[in-house]
């Protein structure tokens, strides 16, 4: 017998030779059918595998990661076995699961695929895994599987890089994939695919290798799933950033600019600097002290702190004087030039915890593939901070950040995130810098912290930057979509590469530790992620203008202009359509720039100074003086922005 730990702790004994499916059918039948895949001792495995020693099983279904990148991972295959059945001149590459789908990279050897050739792909797809076809890892010997592959230089490849006796292939109906494992029973619990998209791709991602062509494709254990996807995608796309910062006239961008480079119109502007001024209030409350630093930096700042070495291929070229014989370069980062400002005065224990944020603005080569809207940029401006502390004052620091990373969350209604411990790679250790000692104090103090605050936290190896471990904040949109907003990184590298000093209680000089923190990451992917989030209907507060004010006939101007005027006593931000336009046109209008609020002015609200008011997307609620409305609007502002005084 054999003894099988579940997640919960307890513990089954089965059969010496068991399978993950029997393990299973003994918890339960219904576990059973949904059971996709498992990991035993945290090796993915296959579900029919024999256990032959004791050890801890996971099963994962559908509503799990694991489950689905098993699910897509399958799926890859069926739609790798039927590329082959239409286009048998092709070579296959690789066909990863990602987050949403799969996609196989073929090289077409001359073969064509295109958009109209998406439903009979499709419909194959469903025939194939109709056969209820299982999915059956084998292993081979290298001469094996070169031999299989002698003319799919591809494939070869990848053999070559793989040691003897850790070759499998993975068999299903009449298609055979070199494959490491993880699969779902059999092709008949794909019940519905779509192919999204083709695009090119580098073979393994080098622009000096083939470019070969990516099929992406998505399927679902049920074909209602599908339909409620397709449904979310068409919603995704009426909440695309750059369709609605284009239509609220937020930013825009310059091919005589440059790609990648962000223009802020006066609307997305006011929208920024409210953000700014938010996060500012909000730390000036937490001790944080404001510092610039400029926007290009000496080469050997940054060779100093090891960014260039690890990061220089993504910088732009460096800036060189020739009279001087000195580099520079655009400033890919801030925290170098945080250190030096802490160098620049002698520091005591009691100084500390010292605290510089700045919203800084850096620049860092992307290639024009990669660039999108405002999540990928080539200059963008973070708000960063960095805090300067003794290694005991480290986790109360950390947990500060945390509870400050909270606040800008409740306030902007991110409710629905996740904690990513980002650790280094154990089997890795030569991509970080700084000795094991450090990364154990500061992953450990990382750990404790979130544990201490409750956060619903994740691990995951290899994830850290490479000064320090970090923890990342992943963040759900209203469409369920996860996005990656504001870090948390403890350093004890960079004081030591800058020489940071400060003075102990022993009259000893130490070294300080580094807190690195951004709640939002950037500005620009922020914005980008509130305009997605809420749809382009801001919270009131945060609106580049909370009313319009709708006169109906241009005798009702001045009259307009006379609310605008009250209203701005009240620092509520209006503006008047004077458009020689029906009322119905204005208010259309009013309702796609998403305005919180309408006022419709005619000669009922002049003479008795009142004003017809409309709320954005629920219409009329009443008419009222314009003190009362903006009592309401004053009300609705200060009772969402509570916590700033609570905080």
């Amino acid at each position: 017998m054999i003894k099988v730990t579940l997640p919960d702790g307890s513990v089954r004994e089965m059969p010496d030779g068991s399978s993950a499916m029997d393990v299973a059918k003994d918890i339960s039948h219904g576990l059973a059918r949904n059971v996709l895949s498992g990991t035993y001792n945290g090796e993915t495995i296959e579900l029919e595998d024999p256990l032959t020693e004791d050890g801890a099983l996971e099963l994962f279904t559908w509503d799990s990661e694991g489950g689905k990148r098993a699910f897509w991972h399958s799926s890859a295959h069926v739609l790798a076995q039927t590329l082959l059945h239409f286009y048998p001149n092709i070579k296959l590459t690789i066909g990863p699961p990602i987050e949403n789908g799969f996609y196989y990279d073929v090289d077409l050897n001359g073969e064509s695929i295109g958009e109209a050739d998406f439903p009979k792909i499709e419909k194959q797809m469903l025939e194939f895994a109709r056969q209820k076809a299982e999915f059956k890892l084998r292993s081979v010997t290298k001469a094996e599987a070169l031999e299989y592959y002698k003319d799919n230089e591809y494939k070869t490849e990848l053999i070559q890089n793989l040691e003897d006796g850790t070759i499998t292939f993975c068999d299903h109906s009449n298609f055979t994939d070199l494959c490491r494992g993880g699969h779902i029973p059999n092709t008949g619990y794909i019940k519905s695919v779509k192919v999204m998209n083709i695009a090119g791709a580098y073979w393994r991602g080098n622009e000096n290798n083939p470019q070969l062509t990516r099929v992406y494709g998505i399927s679902f254990p049920k074909a209602s799933m599908l339909t409620e996807y397709l449904e979310l995608l068409e919603q995704a796309k009426q909440r695309d950033h750059r369709k609605l910062g284009k239509e609220l006239e937020l930013f825009t961008f310059s091919q005589r600019v440059g790609q990648g480079l962000p223009l802020w119109l006066p609307k997305g502007a006011a929208l920024r600097e409210r953000l700014e001024q938010f996060l500012k209030r909000a730390q000036k409350k937490a001790g944080y002290q404001q510092v610039i630093s400029p926007h290009i930096g000496n080469k050997e700042l940054y060779v100093t702190s090891g960014h260039y070495a690890k990061y220089g291929k993504d910088s732009f070229q460096p800036i060189n004087t020739p009279e001087e014989g000195e580099e520079y370069l655009l400033k890919p980062m801030n925290c170098p030039h945080h250190c030096e400002i802490y160098k620049a005065t002698p520091r005591s224990y009691r100084d500390l915890p010292v605290r510089f944020a700045e919203f800084g603005t850096v620049y860092r080569y992307e290639q024009s593939g990669e660039l999108h809207g405002l999540t990928r940029v080539r200059g963008f401006t973070q708000d960063d901070a960095h805090i300067f502390c003794t290694p005991d004052q480290v986790k109360d620091e950390f947990k500060k950040v945390i509870d400050l990373v909270l606040y800008i969350f409740k306030t902007l209604d991110f409710n629905d995130f996740t904690a990513q411990v980002s650790l280094r790679d154990p089997e890795n250790t030569e991509k970080y810098i700084g000795s094991d000692e450090n990364w154990e104090k500061s992953e450990s103090a990382i750990i404790e912290a979130a544990e201490e605050k409750g956060l619903k936290t994740v691990v995951e190896y290899g994830e850290a930057a490479f000064y320090g471990p970090k923890l990342d904040f992943m963040v759900k949109d209203a469409l369920g979509r996860s996005w990656q907003l504001g870090t948390i990184q403890v350093d004890y590298n960079l004081p030591e590469r800058f020489e940071l000093e400060y003075k102990g209680s022993d009259n000893d000089l130490h070294r300080p530790v580094m807190i690195h923190r951004a709640p939002f990451g950037s500005m620009e992917r922020f914005v980008a992620v509130l305009l997605e989030h809420c749809g382009g209907n801001f919270p009131l507060w945060l609106m580049p203008e909370q009313v319009a004010i709708l006169p109906i006939s241009d005798k009702y101007q001045d009259y307009s202009v006379k609310v605008s005027k009250l209203l701005e006593n009240y620092d509520i931000r209006a503006l008047i359509d004077d458009r020689s336009e029906k009322i119905g046109r204005k208010i259309r209008d009013a309702e796609v720039k998403k305005i919180p609020y309408m006022l419709i002015v005619g000669e009922k609200e002049m003479e008795s100074e009142t004003c017809s008011v409309r709320r954005h997307g629920e219409g009329d609620i009443g008419s009222m003086s314009v003190k009362e409305f903006a009592d309401l609007v004053t009300k609705e502002v200060e009772e969402k922005l509570a916590a700033f005084d609570a905080n």
